[in-house]
């Protein structure tokens, strides 16, 4: 859209966008903050999938943002349409089982949902078709009902509880500071070889061992992790514990693992080039693994925040961006994050319907994939006409 509306080339909308998401994403993880978890009284952000995540994306995005200046723009191009298309294609056949799903439930209402009693008194509810109605923001003036996981697909309603929650309160339910300080520090080791590397002459010697210092400090936390998630999911398995070390219902095995690596890994690259976010594949890979909608969305977004403000370090010290448009943007990007989240989880509430949503998302990427496709390809055939240089740059020189 931005190459659309307001006239920017591919990679400057590239890293523009990247601002912009750094803005939606912070304002959104600030609104998570004061939204309960579904259906267990922990934090909605999965603090643990975020630490194992977040190294393999930044290391990525290093390696996108490095793809960026070789590129061509019509390969640029090609590669956008293909990520939006094959997004919105999974949108909409997410959207559409969502839809079959709300129909059912919403024939079963009609019909009067089945109850029963078990020994104690307490009433089980068949929530298998039950929508994506999401609760209520914590605030001060704010009572919750909390439900206890059965099973799979039968909740039971116990005493109700209500809670009377300050901002306080807030803060200490939502945030791990223990995890958030090692997130800062893996933020903090790259930014800080982004900015030793920005002072050297491009492809020097020293230029290289700062890139390749990247690689382990992304996979030293990455494995501290994975070592951590495997011991204690081992662990549990021996003593026949059932219950998940964190919102993903996996096996947490090395090859688990590995895959996680290499999907992370794979979706900083993308985000890094095509300006695009991590959370393109981050969110539906945490939906693979077994992480329910609500938690899947914010902890990808709470991800994002961090590995996007990394990418508009780098791209601004590549001086690919205006500095006036990206602020204005952004704070753009930052109302609308919020409201945006605020205006959602209000219509889904009314229209008891969150498929309607998906819908709409689906149609407006495939829309930017279809007007990008056509300017893309309008403005390739220009640069043939005009015998300009369609092929990759090089990286030493055009740092």
């Amino acid at each position: 859209m931005l190459t659309l509306i307001v006239g920017f080339d591919t990679k400057s909308a590239a890293a523009i966008s990247k601002c912009m998401i750094m803005g939606a994403s912070a304002s959104s993880v600030w609104y998570n903050l004061r939204v309960p978890h579904p259906c267990r009284e922990v934090p909605i952000i999965d603090y643990d999938l975020a630490l194992l995540f977040q190294p393999m994306l930044m290391l990525g995005i290093t390696i996108g943002v490095s793809l960026s200046v070789v590129f061509p723009y019509w390969l640029i191009t090609v590669l956008i349409i293909i990520l939006f298309i094959g997004t919105s294609s999974r949108s909409l056949f997410r959207a559409t089982e969502m839809w079959k799903e709300e129909t059912i439930l919403k024939k079963a209402m009609a019909e009067g949902q089945q109850t029963f009693v078990n020994s104690n008194g307490e009433i089980l509810i068949d929530v298998e078709y039950e929508p994506l109605v999401p609760k209520e923001e914590k605030t001060a003036l704010v009572n919750h009902v909390y439900l206890s996981l059965l099973s799979s697909s039968i909740f039971y309603l116990s005493k109700s509880k209500h809670y009377s929650y300050s901002f306080q309160q807030i803060m200490r339910d939502n945030l791990n500071i223990k995890r958030i300080i090692v997130l800062l520090l893996v933020w903090i080791c790259f930014l800080l070889l982004q900015v030793f590397k920005n002072d050297l002459r491009a492809c020097t010697p020293l230029y290289w061992v700062l890139n390749l210092l990247q690689f382990p400090a992304a996979f030293a936390v990455f494995f501290y992790e994975c070592i951590k998630l495997y011991k204690e999911s081992k662990r549990r398995r021996l003593v026949g514990n059932q219950e998940s070390i964190c919102e993903a219902n996996i096996q947490w095995t090395a090859t688990n693992l590995a895959l996680c690596a290499l999907c992370g890994i794979i979706g900083g690259t993308v985000g890094g080039l095509l300006g695009s976010g991590g959370g393109f594949i981050l969110g539906p890979l945490l939906l693979e693994i077994g992480v329910i909608p609500q938690v899947a969305s914010a902890t990808a977004t709470f991800v994002m925040m961090f590995s996007s403000s990394l990418s508009v370090v780098e791209f601004y010290l590549l001086k690919r961006f205006p500095i006036p448009y990206a602020l204005y943007l952004m704070s753009v990007s930052i109302l609308a994050g919020f409201w945006g989240q605020f205006i959602v989880r209000k219509l889904i509430a009314i229209l008891k319907r969150s498929s309607i949503i998906v819908f709409i998302l689906s149609g407006v990427i495939f829309a930017s994939a279809l007007t990008m496709g056509v300017i893309g390809v309008e403005k390739s055939i220009r640069m043939i006409n005009n015998h300009e240089f369609m092929g990759f740059l090089d990286f030493c020189s055009n740092q």
